[in-house]
């Protein structure tokens, strides 16, 4: 199983897509719960999702769960929400707070994993970045997420359907974060918020760089706007997932359209 999988496109947006793999070597899977073994917080279907919305587009996704080692989190092991429930670069809990391992893995075997799974796939992701800014002039990352919309021991309440991440706008040219939050919030019947609960992974905020004409953005989506329910067996529901994919589509279309005005080129 190689860590990452990559679609080379010609055009100026690269899709990041950290948690949609669900390959967990076999040692490593033996010492999971049973809960473990469900691989429930998996960011799922979400590949199928953008699969097709945009032509040219590069695509960057590890073929590794997140229970491996987590792709959208800092090598450093550094909380991206002090003070606020997460989970780590190798994460000890689901997104409910319950153990997921029988023997947790020590400093020196996430050390490994890392090297093994999280630096090839940012290694994947760094090089496709320079290619398409090369080509362009600029490269925008979109990163693809999605979670269950109910989790009290991330969040209270229940999130809105579109969370888009920019750091408070800072790995993002302004005109960005405008025009992706301005299509979420026209959308009749869907929910959105820019810089709520989720501002943006690791990886959005260590690519995204305007000054150097790399820029990142997050969305995470509600998994019900795409799921038949948010729980096992996290069945596709395709009615749900092809209206949802008429505004992911209008979304990749106009960050493309941006690139003359962010001083890209054709």
């Amino acid at each position: 199983m190689t860590p990452v999988d990559i679609k080379q496109g010609s055009g100026p947006i690269v899709l990041g897509l950290p948690h949609t793999g669900t390959h967990v070597p076999a040692d490593i899977f033996a010492r999971l719960t049973p809960l473990g073994q469900t691989l429930g917080d998996t960011d799922w279907h979400v590949d199928q999702l953008y699969d097709g919305l945009l032509d040219g587009v590069t695509t960057v996704r590890a073929n590794f769960h997140r229970y491996v080692i987590d792709a959208n989190r800092d090598p450093s092991g550094e909380s991206l929400y002090p003070g606020q429930n997460t989970t780590g670069l190798v994460p000890m809990t689901d997104f409910d707070g319950k153990p997921l391992w029988l023997e947790e893995p020590d400093a020196a075997e996430i050390e490994a994993r890392r090297l093994a799974w999280h630096a090839p796939y940012h290694a994947a992701l760094e090089a496709e970045l320079a290619r398409v800014r090369q080509i362009h002039g600029v490269a925008i990352l979109y990163d693809c997420h999605s979670i269950r919309s109910n989790i009290p021991f991330l969040f209270e309440g229940t999130l809105p359907d579109f969370n888009i991440g920019t750091n408070n706008g800072a790995t993002c040219a302004p005109v960005i974060e405008g025009v992706v939050s301005g299509i979420c919030a026209g959308a009749e019947g869907y929910s959105s918020i820019l810089n709520g609960r989720f501002k943006g992974g690791w990886t959005t905020r260590h690519y995204g760089r305007p000054a150097d004409n790399i820029h990142a953005i997050q969305m995470e989506l509600a998994q019900s706007t795409h799921l038949a329910a948010e729980e096992l067996p996290f069945a596709y529901d395709q009615a749900k997932a092809e209206k949802l994919r008429v505004h992911l589509k209008t979304i990749l279309t106009a960050l493309q359209d941006l690139t003359s005005s962010l001083g890209g080129h054709a």
